[in-house]
C-alpha cells in the first residue's frame, strides 16, 4: 500500500514490547485506555480523523473565544476517575457552582426545583393540577414502562409529562417518547421524581447527579483535559495521530490482524496485537473484513443517532444572564439549550466585556437545520435569543457554527436487541475492545466512557472484565452507594466476595445482558403494591387519556 509501512512494530522496546495496542478515537475513552497502557510501559498508537482531540468534549476555539461541546461537567463517584483528572489536570480543574433554569410556558423555572418559584411561575390553580394528576397516576400507574412516556408519567403524573418534558424529549430525539425505550430515563433521570424532587427542595438534599450544586471543570474548556491526557500519552512514548481514519479492519479467525488506515498521506496498515475502538458501533461493523453475517450488518444498519449543531453567538455585553445553561422546553423555538461559556469559566472569553453563549440545535445529519448555511443559523438562533428575552439582536455582535454528527446514542424500541446481535458477534473477536459513548452505542457520560476504557487497557493486560456490563450510573442512584464502592485497584481481586461486589455495584444483572426482562420494576410502594394486587385479579387499571393528566 501506498504511505507507511506498519510502524506498529516500530515502537521501542520496553518491558511490554510484546503488547503493540491500537486505539481508534482520540476521545475521553480512547486517551483514557492509552493513558492507562502507558502507566504499564506499554506505547499505543491513537488514532484520531478529526484534526484535534477530545471528541465532543473537544474545546473548540474562535477568535479566541472558547466552546463547550454540549456542556461537560466533571462530576463523577469512581474514585479511580476522579484521581486521574486531579493528577493529569491539577489547579486548572476548577470548582464552578451550579446555575439553571427551564424555559417553560413563557417563565423561567429554577433547576433544581425551588417551590416557591415554582409555585409562582405556575399558579395555584395549575400547581392544583399538576399534583392531582401525580396523585392519580401513583395510584393508577401504567403496568409497563417500557417507553418514556410510561416511565416518565409514573412518576410526574400526566399533566407535567404532557406540558413539560414531551416537547423537551420531542425536540432532542425528534421522535414520540413512546418510541424511546425507558432505559434512558432509566439511565440519565433514574433517581428522579416529583415527590422526590419536592422532597430535595424543601429539605435541600440531593442524592441525584444531574442535580449538584458544584461541578469541577477545566479552566479552559473540557478539551484542556483531553489535550492534557494525549501530552502526556506522547512524553511516555505513545502516538496520537491526528486526521486518520481507520477505513477496514481484517479479521483473521477470532482476531483482527490488520488494520488499515487512511492519512492526508496516503494509506496504510497496521498490524496491532489489541484493538480498542471508540468509533461508532455502525461504523465498526462495516469495517470489518471479511464482512460480517447479514444479521449482523441489518443490525448495525438499525443503529440510530442524534446529530448535533451547535451556534455560537458572541455578545458585547459582559454577563447576559447568570446561568450556565438554560434548558428550553418551549415548542414555539428550535433552539434545545443555551450555554453561557463566561458561566462556566472566565477564561473562556479573551475580553471580560463581552460574552459569548451557545444556542444548541438537536437534528439529524441533512436535516433542514443542519443543511442551513451558517448566516442563516446564526440569523435564527439571534433572533431566538430575542424571543426569549435574554439578549437583544443588537447585542449580538459575531458568531459561528459548529456542527457534531454521530453526537447521541438513540434508544429508540429495536436498540437493544440490534446492540445484542452485535455484541454477540464482536465476543468471537478476542482482541477487539469496543468502549465509550459511541463505541458501545450507550449514552453515558465521560467517567462512564472512563471507566470502560480503563479496564478494556486491563483486559489487554491480562485481567478479564465484561466492559458492556460496567454501568456506571447505577453507582449514582442505587442504595448501594451509601456504602464505600469498590475502587478500580479492587476490582482486580479474584476474591469471590469481592467479585460478588462488582456484580451488585457496576454491573447489571443476567436479565439485562440476556434482555429477558427489560421492563422496570417499581419500588415497593403503595402505588406499587397495589399494582401486584390488580395484577393478580386481572385488571388493567391503566387510562388512555390524551394529554394523560
Amino acid at each position: 500500500m501506498e504511505g507507511r509501512s506498519d510502524r506498529v512494530d516500530q515502537q521501542e522496546p520496553g518491558q511490554a514490547s510484546d503488547i503493540k495496542p491500537l486505539i481508534i478515537g482520540a476521545g475521553p475513552a480512547g486517551l483514557t485506555a492509552a493513558y492507562e497502557l502507558t502507566e504499564h510501559n506499554i506505547t499505543p498508537i491513537v488514532l484520531e480523523m478529526a484534526d484535534q482531540v477530545g471528541g465532543i468534549a473537544r474545546t473548540d476555539v474562535y477568535k479566541g473565544f472558547r466552546f463547550d461541546i454540549g456542556g461537560h461537567r466533571f462530576f463523577t463517584k469512581v474514585d479511580e476517575v476522579n484521581r486521574l483528572w486531579q493528577t493529569v489536570l491539577g489547579d486548572d480543574l476548577i470548582k464552578v457552582p451550579r446555575m439553571s433554569r427551564i424555559y417553560f410556558r413563557g417563565k423561567y423555572f429554577d433547576y433544581p426545583l425551588r417551590p416557591w418559584n415554582a409555585l409562582r411561575n405556575l399558579g395555584i390553580y395549575e400547581s392544583v393540577r399538576v399534583l392531582l394528576s401525580y396523585l392519580k397516576w401513583q395510584v393508577w400507574p401504567h403496568e409497563e414502562e417500557d417507553n418514556f412516556e410510561h416511565w416518565v408519567v409514573n412518576r410526574f403524573g400526566g399533566r407535567l409529562y404532557w406540558f413539560f418534558f414531551r416537547t423537551y424529549t420531542e425536540k432532542v430525539w425528534g421522535m414520540d417518547p413512546k418510541n424511546i425505550r425507558s432505559d434512558w430515563a432509566e439511565q440519565r433521570i433514574r433517581n428522579l421524581s416529583l415527590s422526590r424532587a419536592i422532597f430535595n427542595a424543601l429539605t435541600g438534599y440531593n442524592d441525584t447527579t444531574s442535580l449538584i450544586d458544584k461541578f469541577q471543570y477545566p479552566r479552559l474548556g473540557p478539551g484542556m483535559m483531553w489535550e492534557r491526557f494525549r501530552d502526556k500519552v506522547e512524553e511516555r512514548g505513545g502516538e496520537v495521530r491526528l486526521q486518520s481514519g481507520v477505513i477496514g479492519l481484517r479479521r483473521d479467525g477470532e482476531r483482527i490482524s490488520h488494520v488499515v488506515v487512511e492519512d492526508r498521506d496516503g494509506q496504510y496498515e497496521l498490524t496491532p496485537t489489541h484493538v480498542v475502538s471508540s468509533m461508532p458501533l455502525p461504523w465498526l461493523i462495516f469495517q470489518i473484513e471479511p464482512k460480517a453475517p447479514t444479521s449482523v450488518l441489518d443490525a448495525a444498519g438499525s443503529l440510530k443517532h442524534r446529530d448535533f449543531l451547535i451556534v455560537t453567538l458572541i455578545l458585547d455585553q459582559p454577563d447576559p444572564f447568570p446561568d450556565n445553561w438554560i434548558y428550553v422546553h418551549a415548542p414555539d423555538v428550535n433552539v434545545g439549550r443555551i450555554q453561557n461559556f463566561k458561566s462556566w469559566s472566565e477564561a473562556m472569553v479573551p475580553d471580560l466585556t463581552k460574552s459569548s453563549l451557545g444556542m444548541e440545535y438537536f437534528c439529524n445529519e441533512n436535516d433542514e437545520l443542519w443543511a442551513m448555511d451558517d448566516e442563516g443559523l446564526i440569523e435564527l438562533a439571534t433572533a431566538e435569543l430575542e424571543v426569549l428575552g435574554l439578549a437583544s439582536k443588537e447585542d449580538v455582535i459575531d458568531g459561528t457554527v459548529i456542527r457534531q454528527p454521530k453526537a447521541y446514542p438513540v434508544y429508540d424500541q429495536e436498540y437493544q436487541k440490534n446492540v445484542d446481535i452485535i455484541r454477540d458477534y464482536l465476543a468471537e473477536i478476542e482482541n477487539l475492545h469496543t468502549v465509550g459513548r459511541n463505541g458501545m452505542h450507550r449514552y453515558n457520560n465521560q467517567d462512564h466512557s472512563m471507566l470502560t476504557a480503563l479496564l478494556a487497557a486491563r483486559n489487554i493486560l491480562g485481567e478479564h472484565h465484561d466492559l458492556w456490563n460496567v454501568n456506571v450510573e447505577r453507582s449514582y442512584h442505587e442504595e448501594f452507594m451509601k456504602k464505600e464502592p469498590p475502587s478500580l485497584d479492587a476490582l482486580r481481586s479474584t476474591d469471590s466476595e469481592m467479585m460478588k461486589q462488582i456484580r451488585e455495584a457496576y454491573y447489571e444483572g443476567p436479565e439485562r445482558r440476556t434482555g429477558t426482562d427489560r421492563r422496570s420494576r417499581s419500588p415497593n410502594t403503595w402505588a406499587g403494591r397495589r399494582r401486584s394486587k390488580d395484577r393478580r385479579r386481572g385488571r388493567d387499571r391503566r387510562t388512555a387519556v390524551t394529554p394523560p393528566e
